[in-house]
């Protein structure tokens, strides 16, 4: 009699960053959405450098009656100038790259300490995340837009890093309860249970098993959140409840919309900030849909094995 030999088929589940890859090589418009962003990012951040180092950055900044509203292409103007002659694409260029820190910034504070809470009040449970999720109830009923613009109209006398905090301070709500549940699945695992039963301390499983299986998801919820605090700056700023008066943002330029005259007659000023937020917008979420379905894909296949 001769003996079958078994063969084992082993499985291996792909890496994260080749699901992503994949997922952008099949999604064109992803792909092109992450070419675009890259390419805006870079030449924004390389202007920026360059005004600064030249010592053109104060000259943006004045005030020039004999140049107000000149056409796009008018006396070395590329897009023009605005009602105090500021150079429009100057402007644009510096809004662009204050709208972005100011969105990143936020979104790096709020993912943060979302994560954190999360964590702990998954891993802990009991009173402590009854507690705390209810308090998180109550955050996301508050109408956030009305109560940042009374937070701004007392405190009228802010800056940037002011303006991040308040911001921040009412967005983390998401990413919590976001990192909560997934946080709550994994603290059952039998990784959890035996690294308790080795007596591993607690900050250590949260910050060494459970974080790292959760970090797909807040890697997408960072890349969803950023467009949106980029909107809501945005917004608020168009309003006259973000950053404060002469600040370049691109809520700033929208904001000359608001003259009848400039709406219809001169669109060269604010139309270049308009079609900047809505590309920008559009390839952030082009691009958070893709991580999200190759981390539907990822979560299938080690369903799979």
């Amino acid at each position: 009699m001769t003996k079958a030999k078994e063969e084992k088929v082993i499985t291996k589940t792909p890496s994260g960053f080749s699901v992503v890859a994949r997922e952008f090589k099949k999604d064109k418009g992803a792909f092109a959405a992450l070419i675009t962003l890259s390419a805006i990012l870079v030449f924004v951040i390389i202007f920026n450098i360059y005004i600064r180092i030249s010592g053109d950055y104060k000259s943006y900044f004045d005030v020039d009656l004999l140049n107000i509203f000149l056409k796009p292409g008018e006396d070395g103007f590329l897009l023009g100038t605005d009602v105090g002659g500021h150079s429009v694409f100057g402007w644009l260029m510096m809004g662009m790259l204050n709208s972005i820190l100011i969105a990143v910034a936020v979104t790096f504070i709020t993912i943060t300490f979302g994560t954190m809470v999360g964590l702990v009040i998954a891993y802990y449970g009991g009173r402590v995340d009854n507690f705390v999720m209810r308090f998180v109830d109550f955050m996301v009923i508050i109408p956030v837009l009305m109560v940042i613009i009374v937070f701004v109209s007392i405190k009228r006398d802010y800056g940037i890093g002011l303006f991040i905090f308040i911001l921040s301070a009412f967005a983390w709500m998401s990413s919590t309860r976001l990192v909560r549940s997934k946080a709550l699945s994994e603290s059952r695992r039998d990784y959890v249970l035996a690294s308790k039963t080795m007596g591993t301390p607690d900050w250590k499983i949260m910050l060494k098993g459970i974080l790292p299986n959760t970090s797909s998801i807040i890697v997408v919820e960072a890349t969803l959140s950023l467009a949106a605090n980029m909107g809501i700056e945005v917004g608020l700023t168009y309003l006259g409840f973000g950053l404060p008066a002469g600040t370049p943002s691109i809520g700033t330029m929208l904001s000359y919309a608001k003259d009848a005259d400039v709406l219809v007659n001169k669109m060269y000023i604010w139309l270049p900030a308009a079609l900047a937020i809505l590309v920008i917008v559009l390839c952030i979420n082009s691009i958070g849909g893709a991580l999200r379905r190759s981390l539907d894909a990822r979560q299938i296949g080690r369903a799979h094995v």
